[in-house]
């Protein structure tokens, strides 16, 4: 009597933790990208969202993928796109970090800094690769409501915060790439606290109206 060989089961008809699985036990980089282009769209958002520049974001969404070919051997993940994400964040927060290490922050945790913004310091910060799902999610909320409240300031404002305290950049070249007298940079930045701690700390939209756009 003969018997056939079992075929393995196509990549795209297995669930997220199938590929997974059989990835520990065979290595087979196919069932590894299988389950990387289901939930690529959101890692490439999140590159989007903390690298800025396009390139840059696709290059961090390859770099990940080859991280996780080794990764994914050994560490055993239960629930995937929560870790996938979280793993993402990190992966983004590393690439700055490596870009600011000649600055003030090369020996510490990279941080959303904006000084008595509600606590929101923060937002971004913690390698979150082996993070609790629930602890990453909650990070990322903070993240989402810190750039929604940047997005409601004055240009100028913002323009200064995120080239200040994300950016790292000094007064000067604050004053340089936005066009405003050093005066007007620690005013847009003075007021920018002052009116991004209202948004954080307030419930209502309402705090937009109270906005202060003073030079």
């Amino acid at each position: 009597m003969l018997f056939r060989r079992l075929r393995p089961a196509p990549a795209a008809e297995l669930t997220d933790a199938d590929l997974l699985r059989r990835y520990r036990q065979e290595g087979d980089v196919h069932d590894l990208g299988t389950l990387y282009e289901r939930h690529m769209a959101g890692v490439l958002a999140i590159a989007r969202r903390y690298l800025r520049d396009e390139d840059d974001a696709k290059d961090a969404v390859m770099q990940l993928f080859e991280h996780l070919v080794s990764k994914l051997r050994q560490h055993e993940v239960e629930n995937f796109p929560p870790w996938l994400h979280a793993t993402a964040r990190n992966h983004c927060l590393m690439v700055l970090r490596a870009r600011q290490r000649a600055g003030p922050a090369a020996g510490g945790a990279l941080v959303v800094h904006f000084p008595d913004a509600a606590g929101m310091e923060s937002a971004a910060a913690r390698h979150l690769a082996d993070d609790d799902p629930a602890e990453a999610e909650h990070h990322e909320q903070q993240l989402q409501q810190l750039e929604q409240c940047l997005a409601e300031l004055p240009p100028s404002q913002r323009r200064c915060l995120e080239l200040f305290y994300l950016e790292k950049k000094s007064y000067r070249e604050v004053a340089a790439l936005t066009g405003f007298d050093l005066n007007a940079v620690k005013s847009h930045l003075q007021n920018g606290k002052r009116n991004l701690r209202r948004f954080l700390e307030s419930p209502s939209p309402s705090a937009a109206s109270t906005t202060d756009a003073s030079p």
